[in-house]
């Protein structure tokens, strides 16, 4: 319809929700169904690991199984997240249309849904090996920590780097590679590292659009504490984030050629930095997004450094 207005402030893929019959819509944006940029950054990461550590046998269907679990998980996480979060999204701009708030889902309903989700991440979680499974578990506190954290510290990024860092280390283990494991021991470390600081960064860059909101309804986030020193803040994590992920590789191949695999991904990390307009949301929410872009820079790195090897 000409003029109508569109269903979500920030969606990414305007016409799926509408393809949708209308019962389904609210629970499609409740678990963020209608902006892929959050999956995709929960299962690169998953990828990178999987990729890295040589991809053993049995690694490419465990990469399709993990996609389909960053998907429902991340669906899962929206969801917890939006039950924890109804009355303060209830008074950010922003946020206030999201199903919850607006009344378009119960909190029963919301409940319901969730449960559903969790469901296929179990499926999921059941297919992969035991230290998959194991490191899939030690996270789960910080999950469920999550939503809280914007009220008790500035550095609730740091929290969600934890979780959807965590990834990498899935995905490295997912095959159990007994052999290339141990000749590989420790790039997963340097590879969750690094996640965790480009975690952080892209999320600090993402929670620019509330920072007037948030300081409102008091809000904490690493955006409000960077302050006018965000660009410069989010630099130093890239480049921390780069340093990192030049160990993993490193620890795989100890070859100065392999380090050069990174350079498109700093690049891009440059450019987002120097067209990065702090004080404009919707700049800010295409630098957010656009480390979908950065994350299959990555991917192509660690390919390259991870299956050259064998």
């Amino acid at each position: 319809m000409t003029g109508a207005t569109p269903i979500t402030p920030d969606t990414e893929h305007r016409g799926f929700i509408g393809l949708l019959p209308s019962g389904w819509r609210p629970y499609a944006l409740l678990a963020r169904l209608d902006r892929p940029i959050g999956w995709w950054l929960l299962f690169l990461p998953c990828a990178w690991g999987a990729l890295l550590s040589g991809l053993p046998e049995g690694g490419w269907w465990r990469i399709g199984a993990m996609l389909l679990g960053a998907i429902a998980m991340r669906g899962a996480g929206c969801v917890y997240n939006d039950i924890v979060d109804r009355d303060l999204d209830a008074q950010v701009e922003r946020t206030r249309s999201r199903p919850l708030p607006s009344g378009a889902v119960s909190l029963r309903a919301a409940w319901t849904w969730l449960t559903v989700l969790l469901a296929i991440g179990l499926a999921v979680w059941l297919a992969m090996p035991t230290p998959a499974k194991l490191w899939s578990l030690a996270t789960l506190p910080v999950v469920a920590a999550y939503p809280f954290m914007k009220r008790i510290t500035w550095w609730p990024q740091a929290f969600l780097g934890i979780v959807f860092g965590s990834g990498a280390v899935v995905g490295f283990v997912a095959g159990d590679p007994v052999a290339a494991f141990a000749s590989r021991q420790g790039a997963q470390w340097w590879l969750y590292a690094g996640t965790i600081l480009w975690v952080i960064g892209y999320d600090t860059i993402y929670a620019l659009q509330d920072v007037e909101d948030d300081a409102i309804v008091g809000v904490r986030s690493s955006a409000r504490r960077m302050g006018a020193q965000v660009r410069g803040g989010v630099g130093l994590l890239y480049i921390g984030a780069v340093a990192l992920w030049a160990a993993a590789l490193w620890t795989v191949r100890p070859d100065p050629l392999a380090l050069l695999a990174l350079l498109p991904v700093a690049v891009h990390f440059v450019w987002q930095l120097a067209t990065l307009k702090p004080a404009d949301g919707a700049n800010a929410l295409r630098r957010f997004r656009a480390n979908r872009d950065a994350g299959f820079l990555m991917l192509a790195a660690c390919a390259v450094v991870g299956m050259s090897g064998l």
